[in-house]
């Protein structure tokens, strides 16, 4: 009896207790490397750039002492749109990674809500009706565009149902529709003025350029609140992948929890959009990276979204201030152009799409 008792396996609690143990480790040490690679993309991000600086000027305009021509540069231009790109790329990881949970799309990112073209039509709206031409002036146009293009579709999306909330079919459509109607609102305008199609150009294309901390601080508090939201969603976004049936069982309010990761979307996604323009596939490949590491848990997966888009959002606007020297390509070119290889290889490799 006793050779039969030394001989039986480990509880099986225990083994699932140390592959957890394991695993938390893991996703810990992957958050630590996470940070020293963005450090290390933030570095580059003030140092390079299409005028070449030496690593002393650089130094010094970080630190304050140092003056001249390259040391203007590095504070007035390197470092806010350092900056910007950083909060601007968690802003948009974070949405991805709500607006995929709550939709259980794996193909959604922040513009199946109308939010960039909600942006786009008020911010055309602002620089053709009340002349305003600089990012500071239709960043609130934008952001304004991207909370009534969110409101729309949710109630949109939400008509003729019987709980009174929106399907992820029904706000996919309802999407849809909305951002077909804004964008042929917008062509009307931007083709009835050059003056405004001239500004609007700059904007749409997505950049971190020419904004100064005066944007940043503008969109600053509703990233904040955004990110807050985001951070605090993760519980509930577990529970309603099993089932609005079963997160009720656990305890959730699906209402709320639905309600306000949806407005953590709008804050994050319209005010990023509002600042650099609208900026593709961040929202939609990051969560995706993210998801291959940490797994389906959304209270891991949300941090991973936020530290690589802002990883991703400022690698990309470095390498278009370096491969096009004087110039520059946009971040919103640079992005397209690397993300839909990046994304067609993610969705053969783990086949994310089945009907």
């Amino acid at each position: 009896m006793t050779g039969a008792l030394d001989t039986t396996p480990p509880d099986a609690s225990g083994r699932a207790r140390a592959l957890a143990g394991r695993v938390r480790r893991r996703r810990i040490v992957g958050l630590g490397v996470l940070v020293v690679v963005l450090g290390v993309v933030v570095v580059a991000s003030v140092a390079l750039g299409a005028r070449t600086v030496s690593p002393g000027d650089v130094w010094g305009a970080v630190v304050g002492s140092g003056g001249g021509v390259d040391a203007e540069i590095v504070r007035s231009l390197r470092i806010p749109r350092t900056v910007l790109g950083l909060t601007v790329g968690m802003a948009l990881g974070l949405a991805g990674a709500l607006i995929q949970g709550f939709t259980r799309n794996p193909l959604a990112d922040p513009g199946l809500l109308g939010l960039n073209s909600g942006a786009a039509f008020l911010a055309v709206l602002g620089i053709h009706v009340f002349g305003v031409g600089t990012p500071s002036g239709y960043v609130w146009f934008a952001l304004a565009g991207s909370a009534l293009a969110g409101v729309a579709v949710f109630a949109v999306a939400a008509l003729g149902t019987r709980s009174g909330t929106a399907s992820p079919l029904s706000l996919a459509l309802a999407g849809a529709a909305v951002t077909f109607l804004l964008q042929a609102l917008t062509n009307a305008l931007v083709l009835t003025d050059t003056a405004t199609l001239d500004t609007y150009r700059f904007w749409v294309v997505g950049s971190a350029a020419g904004r100064g901390f005066d944007v940043f601080r503008d969109v600053l508090p509703f990233l904040v609140v955004g990110v807050v939201i985001a951070l605090f969603a993760g519980r509930g976004l577990n529970a309603l992948s099993l089932g609005e049936d079963v997160a009720r069982a656990l305890g959730v309010k699906v209402g709320l929890a639905k309600g306000s990761g949806l407005l953590a979307v709008v804050l994050l996604s319209g005010a990023a959009t509002a600042a650099c323009g609208p900026i593709a596939f961040v929202g939609l490949v990051v969560p995706h990276l993210a998801r291959s590491v940490t797994g389906p848990d959304q209270r891991w997966l949300l941090p991973y979204s936020g530290l690589l888009g802002a990883i991703l959002l400022v690698l990309a606007d470095t390498v278009g201030r370096l491969i096009a020297r004087p110039g520059e390509v946009q971040v919103g070119i640079t992005l397209a152009i690397c993300g839909a290889p990046v994304f067609i290889a993610l969705v053969r490799r783990r086949k994310l799409v089945t009907l």
